[in-house]
């Protein structure tokens, strides 16, 4: 690792686990698409334990590294109960059929659900610190958790996949939040 990204990450490596505030809409890094993790290092042994302790929260399903300022390609989840987290994820299966269009929110986009059209069933591929495969599939709740995760990593939010008019809705209502709070 070069640059701004292994800075980032040096400052970052000796905290020890915590529990990590998560970054807002408006901030750079959710709209940078991440790097994939080429060694497992202390620093990445480090990000998953964060991030394992920050989505183990009442009303949290999901967590991207760049989330929580780190620019690279891991999530965790926290779907009822299960506890777990993937490196370097791919998209590997989506179906074409589509689940109810059901309200979706987001960490980044605190307080705020809008309707949010997603594949019904989705799996994804990745890796463990051991370097063993990973696989994360599932229906409606997986499969919504998997298309959000992965679209961070790559740079989206989910308002990006709303339909049109509900957009215009949506950056409307997050507009006026982020006035809110700064006034």
């Amino acid at each position: 690792m070069e640059g701004p990204l292994k800075r980032t990450l040096g400052a970052w490596k000796n905290t020890g686990m915590a529990i990590r505030d998560i970054r807002t809409m408006g901030d750079p890094v959710l709209r940078t698409a991440c790097e994939p993790i080429v060694d497992v290092d202390d620093v990445v042994r480090t990000l998953v334990e964060d991030l394992l302790e920050t989505v183990d929260q009442d009303g949290r399903a999901g967590l991207a590294a760049n989330q929580i300022g780190v620019g690279l390609r891991a999530f965790s989840w926290n779907i009822e109960g299960d506890v777990g987290y993937i490196l370097n994820p791919v998209i590997v299966e989506a179906s074409e059929e589509k689940q109810e269009i059901a309200d979706e929110g987001c960490l980044s986009i605190p307080g705020l659900w809008f309707e949010c059209d997603r594949p019904l069933f989705a799996r994804a591929e990745g890796i463990n610190l051991d370097g063993e495969l990973v696989v994360v599939e599932g229906e409606e709740i997986w499969a919504r958790l998997i298309h959000h995760e992965v679209d961070h990593l790559d740079g989206f939010l989910f308002v990006d996949r709303l339909a049109k008019d509900v957009k215009r809705k949506a950056m409307r209502e997050i507009r006026e939040a982020l006035e809110h709070e700064y006034s």
